[in-house]
């Protein structure tokens, strides 16, 4: 099942590399993608439990869904997680 998620604090291919780098990590994703232009990431999973995962993943890395509070705490882990990605 194709999904996707439109994220908070999504700015550059930093971000994007980290993003994709660590939601591939997770068993049952595959094919993700990242457009930093619509802040959106858009994956194949096989159930709604896994995409959930994902979306708890993402928070956890400071790129909250639109839907989700974005406090300094996720606007600073993004920071980090941008920063990881520009350096790998």
């Amino acid at each position: 099942m194709k999904t996707s998620i439109i994220v908070q604090n999504l700015k550059c291919g930093g971000c994007a590399k980290t993003i994709t780098s660590k939601i591939s990590e997770l068993d049952y994703i595959s094919n993700v993608q990242v457009n930093t232009e619509t802040a959106t990431v858009s994956f194949t999973t096989q159930g709604t439990e896994d995409a959930l995962s994902v979306k708890e993943k993402l928070k956890s890395l400071g790129y909250p869904s639109i839907e989700d509070e974005n406090g300094m705490l996720s606007k600073a882990k993004s920071f980090v997680s941008c920063a990881t990605g520009k350096m790998k």
